[in-house]
């Protein structure tokens, strides 16, 4: 939770490669955190691989979106 609290960061858990791959293209992720006791090394490693392949998509819906991530985090 403290990671999004960070200026700059947008983190998210995720357990799942989709979640790590959708969180970069979709909201500009930029660290991907695992919870240690709910998944494994395996889909761990999976979630990484997912993250570290995956590139913003820029699209205007995904942009918008950042947009207002970012305006919230300048008043801050």
């Amino acid at each position: 939770m403290a990671a999004t609290k960070i200026r700059g960061v947008r983190a998210a858990v995720c357990h799942d490669t989709y979640s790590a791959h959708q969180g970069v293209e979709h909201d500009d992720m930029n660290v991907l955190t695992l919870g240690a006791r709910v998944i494994g090394p395996d889909p761990a490693f999976e979630c990484v691989v997912a993250f570290l392949g995956a590139t913003f998509s820029g699209e205007p819906r995904h942009r918008r979106r950042l947009d207002k991530v970012l305006a919230i985090e300048a008043e801050g």
